[in-house]
């Protein structure tokens, strides 16, 4: 039978709600550090320099098409046996933020593409610098077309961090199970946790919309004018 006031208990229990702060942690840590990825990749994957482009589509292909689960398991227990060893903290960040990565490249790649090329013209025809270009015109325009993206690959990585309880991170979901196999109480724990990732959610949704809001500036189609209806005189 499920046990209300265990549920209500375990709302306000410190060890959970550390392990909410370790899952914002990871969050915020894993979408920072895929970001700084992702450009170069979405570059790299855009160049017409086929050294470029090459390894960054290979990079996209590879962590794309495998599960997140089995990522995190090789770089936690694979890496070790070729000598390359990281513990659990930095193997769950590595393996999110390289996926994470090349989802946000493609994010970025589709935004770039959405740039109308007339304003690149533009921008050559006033002597910009590349840089200057990617700067002032380009990216601008790009972020106000990812926010909504990336705003569902926030929501999507919050959930996602779940899955670093494999190599023992001790985040929201492995924290439930630590105290599901003490307490016996595993629905109460696991609605708990629902309700908690519901709420993370929902508060992303906010900052999502004011983003969108602020980068939308500008870019809101304006009200139609009223028509005035000019009426004709009835023929008699």
């Amino acid at each position: 039978m499920f046990n209300v006031d265990a549920f209500l208990s375990y709302l306000i229990n410190p060890y959970l709600l550390g392990g909410v702060g370790i899952t914002i942690g990871l969050t915020i840590s894993t979408i920072f550090i895929g970001l700084a990825l992702a450009l170069p990749l979405a570059l790299a994957s855009m160049s017409t320099n086929k050294f470029l482009r090459a390894p960054a589509k290979c990079y996209i292909w590879v962590f794309r098409g495998t599960p997140l689960l089995v990522q995190i398991v090789i770089i936690y227990t694979g890496l070790p046996q070729l000598g390359v060893r990281f513990d659990v903290l930095t193997s769950a960040i590595l393996a999110l933020s390289l996926n994470e990565a090349a989802y946000l490249s493609e994010t970025i790649r589709a935004g770039f593409s959405a740039v109308a090329k007339g304003q690149i013209e533009a921008a050559k025809a006033l002597s910009l610098s590349k840089f200057a270009t990617l700067r002032l015109v380009t990216l601008p325009q790009v972020i106000r077309i990812i926010i909504p993206p990336l705003g569902n690959s926030v929501n999507g990585l919050l959930k996602a961090t779940s899955l670093a309880s494999v190599i023992s991170m001790e985040e929201l979901m492995r924290r439930s199970q630590v105290l599901m196999q003490a307490k016996f109480e595993v629905l109460e724990l696991y609605c708990v946790a629902a309700v908690f990732y519901l709420v993370l959610t929902s508060l992303w949704d906010v900052v999502q919309r004011r983003l969108e809001k602020h980068y939308g500036k500008g870019y809101a189609p304006t009200e139609k004018k009223k028509q005035t209806v000019v009426r004709t005189p009835a023929v008699a």
